[in-house]
């Protein structure tokens, strides 16, 4: 796995061994933040990333947050409830120079703590199959982890239903082998 663009391009993070997580693919993340950056959630050209503060949650290496961070984001917090899967995120960061642009934070997505600010760009990759987009984004949103007119990007097992989720509204989908990608951008405040 490596950093795909920005300015760690070509970067390698490290990856689990032995953790019971499932990396987003290194093409699978580079085609999602073309989406992002030159897509239709720019607005007036201007990338939703850049100066973005963005939740990573269901973290596991740290990847789409790196990501983000490398391309112009301006501060991105990990989250995870497994603790080594929060060690390697760490790892990664501090590999990459980027731990003073990061805060870690051992939470379930579920029962998050409250949050410092709200974020404009949010990242879940929760496990697969298990039905946790919805409750999850309930939850950080209670939380005051999402902003107004955030975009919130969430990653599903292919085929699983896409999860209709209160306030926020699907704007994009894409398929990356088993993995699809549903793009949501907050409607209003009470998202």
């Amino acid at each position: 796995m490596r950093i795909v663009g920005g300015q760690h391009r070509g970067r390698q993070l490290e990856t689990p061994d032995d953790l019971p997580i499932r990396p987003t693919s290194d093409r699978a993340r580079e085609s999602l933040f073309n989406i992002l950056e030159h897509g239709r959630m720019t607005k007036g050209g201007l990338s939703p990333i850049r100066g973005a503060r963005v939740l990573d949650a269901c973290c596991g290496t740290g990847a789409l947050g790196l990501e983000a961070l490398s391309r112009g984001a301006t501060h991105a917090v990990f989250l995870d409830r497994d603790p080594a899967a929060l060690r390697l995120a760490r790892r990664n960061a501090a590999r990459l120079g980027m731990s003073t642009q990061a805060t870690f934070i051992l939470a379930d997505a579920i029962h998050p703590p409250r949050a410092d600010q709200p974020c404009t760009l949010v990242f879940l990759d929760p496990p697969y199959r298990q039905d946790l987009v919805t409750p999850s984004t309930a939850a950080l949103s209670a939380g005051g982890w999402i902003g107004s007119g955030a975009i919130l990007v969430a990653e599903l097992a292919r085929g699983e239903k896409i999860p209709i989720i209160n306030g926020l509204g699907a704007v994009d989908e894409r398929l990356y082998g088993k993995t699809q990608v549903i793009i949501y951008r907050v409607l209003n405040e009470g998202a």
